[in-house]
């Protein structure tokens, strides 16, 4: 699944570790979200999509899903 992650940590200028760090999940958990190697869970992506104060739906894109 595509996200926007990678964007946002670059705007928001946050590493890897931080994000991982505050979601509760490690670095490679996040390093694979990004390179699409790995779906989130409905409460990993809540927790990523609050930490950047959008929706789920803004940081993911569900439009190949069917």
């Amino acid at each position: 699944m595509k996200s926007k992650i990678k964007a946002l940590r670059k705007q928001h200028r946050i590493s890897q570790d931080e994000l991982a760090e505050a979601v509760d999940v490690t670095r490679q958990t996040i390093t694979s979200l990004e390179c699409e190697k790995y779906t989130a869970s409905l409460v990993l992506a809540y927790k990523i999509a609050r930490y950047f104060h959008l929706t789920i739906e803004e940081v993911f894109d569900f439009s190949e899903i069917q």
